[in-house]
């Protein structure tokens, strides 16, 4: 049971979005390469991985996460476009609740392990 690529809601919200922040699909260099990792000899032979480059901000994402040529390319399309979002906007809610959680599990394993040591 292979996926055979991204569902067309999903490709209507990455277009909205691209819309959104007028990014034109002319303004993304796209080439694709081969990819590294895991996938034996398909990898080493075949050119699934995506690179995509916008050309205005000049960000840049390598995606080779599968096989699959059609998925490399959604998932660098996705990624670029968060990044795109971030410049753009700063950073995203999203990730500074993300940052906030990672301060605070710190914070509370320092603690348990300062009182491990206190009590040594």
């Amino acid at each position: 049971m292979g996926m055979t690529g991204p569902g067309k809601d999903k490709l209507l919200d990455l277009e909205k979005r691209m819309n959104k922040l007028c990014i034109k699909k002319e303004d993304i260099e796209e080439k694709f390469i081969k990819a590294s990792g895991r996938g034996g000899q398909k990898v080493n032979k075949t050119s699934s991985a995506v690179f995509l480059r916008h050309q205005k901000t000049n960000l840049t994402v390598k995606c080779g996460k599968s096989r699959s040529q059609t998925l490399n390319r959604f998932y660098a399309l996705r990624t670029l476009i968060e990044k795109i979002e971030e410049a753009v906007m700063g950073i995203t809610e999203e990730k500074l609740n993300k940052v906030e959680k990672i301060k605070k599990q710190k914070q509370r394993r320092r603690r348990k392990t300062q009182k491990k040591l206190k009590r040594q």
